[in-house]
């Protein structure tokens, strides 16, 4: 059934509230914002609340209500819910829990949570077991308990599953302009990408902050990414849960390295859509995105008055995709006249405290670096207690600052290392401004990171649609290895020269022709290192002999395989199936190193060749390749050719796998290619 527009029930003019005490906070909240708007409360006794006339049910209402806020019991949620929506209200706020989220305790809690939805229809429902909407734009409310926001102008909207940290969240004293807060408790029917896509249309949202406890519909989550670069408002997640992925025997090493965490860092990366490891990561990164949008590139400034500050800032961004670029030679001159001889130009700067409280040689000295080009310049600049210092050489620098900005053209950012040292009138002001107030050094350097990541991601082409996660029904099999590889060469993967056999004796023969040293292994068998199936570098054909008859007991039959010469690097490529995201592509240092090692990265599907490119050139083991220390090169272009391909068998194959491994691939000197040398593949039958 196809949902109505969520409009009238985020943006209402006309609110009717069911229930006691939980509606009567709804009001309150609601008056002590500004809701210009008609309030209706409902209640079977009550002749009024808070000044206004009570009506008994849905049908007396004077019309349909744009949305409502249904805080009464379970049962007679659904039963309110029904009468709604036959009266064609805009939509509700479902504030009782017991549904679904309540199984363990309540046997009848998935069978209610249908009924919720059906007796909904086509009307949408937010929840339940959650809080409901805050509108801090129009002050409008679906809401039955205290939140620390104000009306705004513009800002961001955040969404989360959880009532609680929506709580938290309001309380900020960051200088974050809330023009949302949402929760959407079970998802019952209407998702976080949903409640996202709807106020994202709204022309005063300028970005959103998702808090996601768990993905529920990936490609609602992909039309909401497409959506924002289209309306260029950058969307950052939260997501939780790094834990192991689903509990289930891992049968290859792709499903060891491709835990679901990895999954969903991959699929929100391949969207676009900044990924923030906290909360105070979050609001930071909003800030920022709020003021500034999406940044140029990752080349940022910093300035302080102190070499300490100067050498956190540099630390912080270690490991990080932000880059403190050198200064430009023509920057020198004016910072060196500004700033004095005795201090050493760098970024980041410390520019000593010689100019401390002289605005004219700080303004230059601020247009100077603000002309370097950068996409984010940060001055470093903590403030001092309102009730016991004299702030005023603070504000000459915030001075400087404002000026330099506007000078340049460039965008700016103050930043406090202690949250507590940026005052939320100061950073509310700073805002007005145009300049980005910012709380701690590994926050803002995270935030910088995202802002231009999503940038980065804008300009580019936009990406290929998710593959679909839908999987066919039937048992798994595990095909033998000679059959993975038969059809994994079918997709222009080259795999060792080889043939299967009966028997040791035919194994032997079968060596011979093939020429020695040769590879032997048992067939049937998923594990062969850990249970003798493999033999190598056998030389005659006693040796294979032997080698078969010992593999005998666990042994379905033989794969006979010329032996592949030494390679300059072994990787592993596979794919895992997600029980969320679906299938996606794992690249690795591979062979004996794969644990060992932890170099892999993750791609979701499908993948285009610059996708594989890029990937590839994260790995360390991609030195081997390219001949570290003087020692042979492989051929980086034939090693793309092979994961793509692995990666055109997994679409081409998608509703049916549920796990390739290519270990290792074997990467040869020069142009002498690239060889799958062991392949395993399960599927639904």
């Amino acid at each position: 059934m196809t949902q109505r527009s969520l409009d009238r029930l985020i943006r209402p003019q006309t609110i009717a509230v069911f229930g006691g005490r939980e509606a009567r906070r709804v009001i309150e909240q609601c008056d002590r914002m500004g809701f210009s708007g008609e309030i209706w409360p409902v209640h079977p006794t009550l002749e009024s609340v808070l000044g206004r006339r009570c009506y008994r049910s849905v049908d007396e209402l004077p019309a349909a209500p744009d949305a409502a806020f249904v805080g009464v019991n379970r049962l007679l949620t659904v039963d309110i819910v029904r009468a709604l929506s036959a009266r064609g209200a805009g939509g509700a706020v479902c504030y009782a829990s017991g549904f679904s989220e309540a199984v363990a305790e309540l046997s009848d809690g998935i069978t209610l949570q249908e009924a919720l939805v059906n007796a909904a229809g086509d009307m949408p429902i937010v929840g339940p077991n959650c809080y409901g909407v805050i509108n801090g734009l129009d002050g409008a409310l679906l809401w039955p308990d205290q939140h620390g926001m104000a009306r705004v102008e513009s800002g961001v909207a955040i969404l989360t599953q959880s009532s609680n940290i929506a709580i938290n969240l309001s309380m900020q004293k960051r200088g974050l302009p809330l023009a949302y807060l949402m929760t959407a408790g079970n998802q019952a029917q209407i998702g976080l990408s949903d409640l996202a896509l709807a106020v994202l249309e709204d022309p005063r949202v300028t970005a959103i902050g998702l808090h996601i406890e768990g993905f529920g519909n990936v490609h609602a989550l992909q039309k909401l990414a497409m959506r924002a670069r289209e309306l260029r408002k950058p969307v950052v997640a939260l997501k939780v849960g790094k834990s192991e992925q689903a509990q289930r025997a891992a049968v290859s090493h792709t499903a060891s390295l491709a835990g679901s965490d990895a999954v969903a860092d991959a699929v929100l990366a391949r969207l676009g859509i900044g990924r923030v490891a906290t909360l105070p990561e979050m609001i930071e990164t909003l800030k920022l995105l709020h003021v500034t949008g999406p940044l140029a590139s990752d080349a940022i400034s910093s300035m302080s008055c102190s070499g300490g500050e100067a050498s956190l800032m540099a630390d912080a961004a270690t490991g990080r995709a932000v880059d403190f670029r050198a200064l430009k030679p023509e920057q020198l001159p004016t910072l060196r006249q500004s700033l004095g001889e005795m201090v050493t130009l760098s970024n980041p700067l410390d520019y000593h405290t010689f100019v401390w409280g002289d605005l004219t040689r700080q303004t230059e000295a601020f247009i100077a670096m603000f002309e370097g080009g950068y996409a984010l310049n940060l001055v470093v600049l903590d403030f001092p207690r309102e009730d016991r210092c004299d702030g005023a050489d603070w504000m000459t620098t915030v001075a400087a600052i404002s000026a330099a900005a506007k000078h340049t053209g460039a965008r700016a950012g103050i930043l406090a290392t202690l949250p507590e040292n940026m005052p939320e009138t100061i950073a509310l002001s700073l805002i007005e401004d145009g300049i980005v107030p910012l709380c701690g050094i590994s926050e803002t350097i995270a935030a910088a990171e995202i802002a231009s990541g999503i940038g980065a991601v804008w300009r580019a082409q936009p990406p290929l649609p998710l593959l679909d996660t839908a999987l066919a029904e039937g048992e798994i099999e595990t095909l033998d290895e000679a059959t993975a590889k038969a059809e994994l060469s079918a997709f222009g993967l080259t795999v060792p020269v080889g043939a299967t056999t009966a028997t040791p004796s035919e194994a032997a023969e079968q060596a011979q022709r093939l020429g020695f040293p040769v590879a032997l292994k048992a067939l049937g068998v998923e594990h062969k290192s850990e249970t003798g199936a493999v033999a190598l570098n056998l030389r005659d054909m006693e040796a294979v002999r032997s080698a078969a008859q010992r593999m005998a007991h666990v042994a379905a039959g033989y794969l006979v395989e010329r032996m592949i010469e030494r390679p300059v690097a072994e990787l592993i490529v596979g794919a895992v199936r997600d029980p969320v995201l679906g299938l996606a592509l794992t690249v690795g240092a591979g062979g004996i190193l794969v644990e060992l090692l932890e170099d892999s990265v993750i791609l979701a599907l499908p993948v285009t060749r610059t996708d594989v490119l890029d990937a590839i050139s994260q790995l360390k083991v991609t030195k081997l390749i390219e001949g570290y220390r003087g020692g042979a090169k492989g051929n980086l272009d034939l090693v793309v050719d092979a994961v793509v391909s692995t990666a055109e068998y997994v679409v081409k194959h998608a509703a049916r796998l549920e796990e390739l491994d290519i270990n290792p691939l074997m990467v040869l000197p020069e142009s002498r290619g690239v060889v799958a040398a062991d392949a395993l593949i399960r599927r639904r039958r």
